[in-house]
């Protein structure tokens, strides 16, 4: 026969100290109360203080003692395999989201698997300390504001992104760049930005100011010593450091596309990874104090970041796979 257990509610633990002071036994309250006395027994010893039964056992005390007991019984700890544990410490550390740490786990540890809810979950229960390394930690989101009179800006022959060929917009094809900067209030100095679009390659350039001059430099050391087929075409936004664009068309055989004017979203893969290295480099950062080192550390970082849009493949694996013609597992 099965037995069916029932916890001792606060009249009855009330009525159990009452009895009991009265000379009851433990069998005759048990009879009393419809309780097997062991378990008046068990409510003793486990609810009273200290010091012995009876002056130390108070009911309502005792009750929320058993709530309390009963609420952390359903607890239980996160991420208890430590190869696991120790793989979400080190990617966490290294600004991957918990999304992408779900994605690769079972890439890097096979047979191994976790969800992005259950990283969040075990961040915010056990390791709060992992919270700064998250990419969202506002109390808030924050509105973006938009320029009331926009002013057409002094770009010539610009060729829209309404007119791009589609094998661009697919990413069928790879040496398709999107490029933008990344600047700085507490400096003129500036990061400039280039992501090829199939691949999601990134390359992060340090220049002295964010005007035209320095942008094509840029553009120009980071894509010259690329074949052809890497470099079809570059599409940008409408800021002025983008007015040389024809040269580096020229120069480098390529074709432009730019953003509809206050819609830099179309190039949403550079804004993206520009999102990516503000974890590392926060706004109101000095750009100029950052050594080239540095910053060639952070792109070899993220270019071996695996990516949830690339079936999480590393940028690196899938620029070598066009290379090589073989995408690893």
């Amino acid at each position: 026969m099965k037995t069916h257990y029932k916890h001792l509610s606060q009249d009855q633990r009330v009525s159990l100290l009452v009895l009991k002071l009265q000379g009851m036994s433990l069998r005759q309250i048990a009879g009393r109360l419809g309780v097997h006395h062991t378990t008046l027994s068990r409510e003793l010893r486990r609810n009273r203080y200290r010091k012995p039964f009876p002056f130390y056992y108070h009911p309502r005390r005792a009750h929320d003692r058993s709530l309390s007991r009963k609420q952390r019984a359903g607890i239980r700890p996160r991420l208890k395999n430590p190869f696991i544990r120790d793989y979400v410490f080190r990617k966490i550390k290294l600004r991957w989201s918990p999304e992408l740490i779900a994605g690769r786990i079972a890439k890097d540890l096979p047979g191994h698997a976790i969800s992005h809810e259950a990283v969040y979950q075990f961040i915010y229960a056990s390791e709060k300390k992992l919270i700064p390394f998250l990419a969202r930690r506002h109390s808030r989101r924050r509105t973006k504001a938009f320029p009331r009179n926009p002013k057409k800006l002094p770009i010539p022959e610009r060729v829209f992104i309404n007119e791009r060929p589609q094998e661009i917009n697919t990413r069928r094809q790879f040496g398709h760049w999107e490029a933008d900067s990344m600047v700085s209030r507490a400096s003129k100095t500036t990061l400039h930005v280039l992501l090829e679009r199939q691949s999601r390659l990134l390359k992060i350039t340090k220049i002295p100011a964010n005007n035209s001059k320095y942008v094509q430099a840029a553009i120009l050391h980071r894509l010259t010593h690329q074949t052809s087929k890497m470099r079809r075409s570059i599409t940008y936004d409408n800021g002025f450091e983008n007015t040389r664009h024809l040269a580096i068309n020229r120069y480098l055989k390529t074709k432009s596309y730019f953003c509809n004017p206050y819609h830099s979203w179309e190039k949403g893969s550079v804004e993206n990874a520009i999102g990516i290295i503000r974890r590392f480099i926060p706004k109101k950062t000095n750009l100029q104090l950052i050594p080239a080192t540095e910053i060639s550390r952070l792109e070899n970082l993220i270019n071996n970041r695996p990516r949830k849009c690339l079936n999480y493949h590393t940028p690196n694996e899938v620029f070598q796979h066009t290379l090589t013609g073989a995408l690893p597992c």
